[in-house]
């Protein structure tokens, strides 16, 4: 016999039925959601559970929600379909490119199956744990990298929550591992007479030379384009990076900015004279490759116009350090370098923090945070000498 709710919003009846020959006892909750706008007939839906209050609570909650306009009709939709919808009609441009591998490689394996309604906290927090950690089969996945994972997760359920195809984003009650903070290795000024000595005449040497004095990323300027390179403003916009695609067999693709900020840097004058120079050195390798050369309107491109490997840069980049003494400076310790310079030079923290394109001032004082001690620290032993020469007259 069937027994209405509470709230008189639906039926709750017990059933029975018979698998392999054998009966099955369960509860069944039906409710209307609303009306047929063609037929005018109501729209119903069916919970079921293995004991009465079980599903008289799930009745309860789903009578509540349509009361306050926040009911969510069941849906069979997977993560991995709502994926596939979410890269097809929500993402554009480079963004695409980048999460693809993330998704293709480590989200849908793990969670693609499950539907997107029954996605849990805990589930993708296991996620996560699982990749932070060792396993027979590979190796654990770094914390950053465990973070770029969530992020991408993170901005697809965002979506549906946004289309009403779930209430909340479980990635939210998500605990992350913490990044570990890695000691930076700059160059200082006596590395750096000897890196720009040992360069002299090198075919990557004004690559080298503009990352160092600009702090770009490895990927922003082998993606940096002519048309970004402003010789009459003294002016560089930065709006991509080169990267090497994941699982993609060597292809490369342009990327998004990390963080998403597209910046404009002045550097000063010398580089772009030095960038002058070099354009007219490549266009006399244009000529001379011909129908050879490859129109990739790149800066930094090898003898017939197409873009450098990352592993060529890397191999030629490790000689030099190494000749010089330093075979512990990685590529990145060019940036450093520069913003350690920039700091000691006495530019401001936030100007520095924009040329490098970081998401907070925060985040620059956090990774330079030794470098303005020092600074502090020789700011007051200058104040003290000052205040002992005043005493002493």
């Amino acid at each position: 016999m069937a027994k209405r709710n509470a709230a008189g919003n639906g039926t709750i009846r017990k059933k029975t039925v018979k698998r392999n020959g054998k009966d099955y006892v369960f509860w069944e909750a039906r409710y209307t959601v609303g009306t047929d706008p063609g037929t005018g007939k109501q729209i119903q839906r069916s919970i079921s559970g293995k004991t009465q209050k079980e599903v008289a609570q799930k009745l309860k909650a789903a009578t509540v929600a349509l009361d306050t306009g926040t009911y969510i009709a069941p849906s069979k939709m997977t993560l991995g379909e709502w994926l596939d919808i979410w890269q097809r009609d929500y993402l554009g441009g480079f963004t695409v490119a980048s999460y693809s591998a993330t998704i293709r490689n480590h989200i849908k394996p793990a969670l693609g199956a499950i539907r997107l309604e029954a996605l849990q906290a805990h589930t993708i927090q296991n996620f996560y744990n699982t990749l932070a950690k060792d396993t027979e089969s590979r190796s654990a996945l770094s914390p950053k990298t465990v973070q770029n994972i969530h992020g991408v997760l993170h901005n697809a359920l965002k979506q549906a929550v946004l289309n009403k195809y779930i209430h909340s984003n479980p990635t939210d009650a998500c605990i992350l591992p913490r990044k570990e903070k890695r000691q930076i290795t700059p160059l200082d000024e006596a590395d750096i007479r000897k890196f720009l000595k040992a360069i002299q005449g090198h075919p990557l040497e004004a690559l080298f030379t503009v990352t160092l004095f600009t702090g770009m990323r490895e990927g922003e300027v082998l993606g940096l384009g002519w048309d970004q390179v402003d010789f009459e403003r003294g002016i560089i916009r930065i709006v991509r990076q080169l990267q090497l695609q994941r699982g993609g067999g060597g292809h490369y693709i342009y990327a998004p900015l990390k963080n998403d900020r597209i910046r404009s840097i002045s550097p000063a004058s010398w580089i772009m004279q030095l960038l002058h120079a070099h354009k007219a050195k490549q266009a006399a390798l244009r000529l001379q490759a011909g129908a050879l050369w490859e129109d990739s309107g790149l800066v930094f491109t090898n003898e017939v116009g197409h873009h450098l490997a990352v592993n060529t840069v890397f191999r030629q980049y490790k000689a030099v350090v190494t000749s010089i003494g330093r075979p512990d400076a990685r590529f990145h310790d060019l940036r450093h370098s520069y913003a350690v310079a920039s700091i000691m030079a006495g530019d401001d923290i936030k100007t520095i923090s924009s040329n490098l394109g970081h998401a907070t001032v925060a985040f620059t004082l956090d990774v330079y945070g030794h470098v303005t001690d020092q600074m502090r620290q020789a700011s007051a032993q200058r104040m003290e000498q000052y205040i002992q020469q005043v005493l002493s007259q």
